[in-house]
């Protein structure tokens, strides 16, 4: 009995002990926020009035930088830094600061408060359009390409601010215009015959207009299609460009969903040579027309800029098929959705050499009811 005693009283021992070490190696606590306050007399202490300081001070300490990550950054990891390969930003400070100041104005402006309560106010559109594609639209149209992943597919780590803005519409039969914005729909057959395109350019300028699609490859995964390709602008006339690579109408698969047609327009600082660019004509070779905007502007860069875009949706219809047989002279793809297969468990079938007999639950009843022996 006195030796298990013993041995449980040196256990006891060799845990204070470890114990005891521990406190004695480990990094003091510092002085608490209540240690210098005299608790004998409570009521003559002053009252917290507010406790913003501590939550600033909560918040700056949360803020800087830990050599651990922290959950947020793990859910949520800081994107990757991008360049920004656009035309410089012009003198914006001074436009806000004066568009700050009329809408101050029209805020004090009683008589335009009670109209636009009144829902009698004139809002004339075509200022209002002018002053956001100088104001804030290139900014808009920066993020909506964002989120649509043009500049992800086409220029990888590169963006660009949109100062240009591109009009783009395609005319119908009935004389009616479709216009391109920033991801609306066109279907193939409104866009069937090559756009018009404007924008504004100084004199003596100029410029290159280029329409891809990012995600119509039938072979190749990061491969585009070029439709269309027209350098050496000069100002905003296309029609005096040269014409490398001659319109071709969209052509998205059946069954491929929603395809990005994009187009782009590059400001040139000088005339360039576009020999190697060259497609022949007619070109409906889908091999030829494979193509890489990345590889294009690098190969350019020094002498162009992005400046302005424009892109539209576009799916399957009845037009493809016609571009597929008269155009590129091959059988149209069509493409299914597979679906995985769904899991049945196995039926349980009983052995049929088992013999039936009548059920004693249901003798009584007029017709027999048979059961699995």
């Amino acid at each position: 009995m006195a030796a298990p005693l013993l041995s449980a009283a040196l256990r006891g021992a060799r845990a204070f002990g470890t114990a005891a070490a521990l406190c004695r190696w480990a990094a003091p606590l510092g002085p608490m926020p209540n240690e210098q306050i005299d608790v004998g007399n409570l009521e003559a202490l002053e009252k917290y009035r507010s406790f913003t300081r501590y939550f600033r001070q909560a918040e700056k300490e949360g803020r800087k930088a830990r050599w651990w990550k922290t959950y947020r950054q793990y859910a949520s990891p800081e994107p990757e830094p991008k360049t920004d390969i656009g035309l410089p930003h012009g003198k914006l400070l001074k436009e806000r600061k004066e568009r700050k100041k009329i809408l101050k104005q029209n805020h004090q402006n009683a008589e335009m408060e009670r109209a636009a309560r009144l829902r009698t106010v004139l809002i004339p559109l075509d200022e209002v359009r002018a002053e956001w594609e100088k104001t804030s639209g290139p900014f808009h149209r920066q993020r909506l390409a964002e989120y649509y992943g043009i500049f992800r597919d086409l220029f990888q780590k590169g963006t660009f601010t949109p100062w240009v803005s591109l009009r783009v519409e395609y005319s119908q039969e009935d004389e009616h215009l479709v216009p391109v914005y920033y991801g609306n729909m066109v279907t193939p057959t409104e866009a069937s015959s090559p756009p018009e395109v404007s924008y504004e350019a100084d004199k003596g300028s100029l410029w290159t207009l280029l329409l891809t699609n990012p995600d119509g490859h039938l072979r190749e995964t990061d491969a585009e299609y070029l439709h269309w390709l027209v350098t050496n602008i000069p100002g905003n006339d296309i029609k005096a460009g040269k014409e490398i690579c001659h319109y071709l109408p969209p052509f998205p698969a059946m069954g491929t969903g929603y395809h990005r047609f994009v187009f782009l327009l590059f400001k040139q600082e000088r005339p360039i040579d576009f020999s190697e660019d060259v497609r022949p004509t007619p070109c409906h070779s889908l091999k030829m027309r494979t193509f890489s905007t990345f590889d294009f502007y690098r190969k350019h860069e020094d002498s162009m800029t992005p400046a302005g875009l424009a892109f539209f949706q576009c799916q399957w219809d009845s037009s493809v098929t016609w571009v597929f047989h008269q155009l590129l002279n091959m059988r149209e793809p069509v493409f299914e959705f597979v679906r995985p297969p769904v899991y049945h468990p196995p039926q349980v079938k009983f052995p049929r050499h088992q013999p039936l007999r009548y059920l004693d639950r249901y003798r009584d009843t007029e017709e027999p009811t048979y059961g699995i022996y």
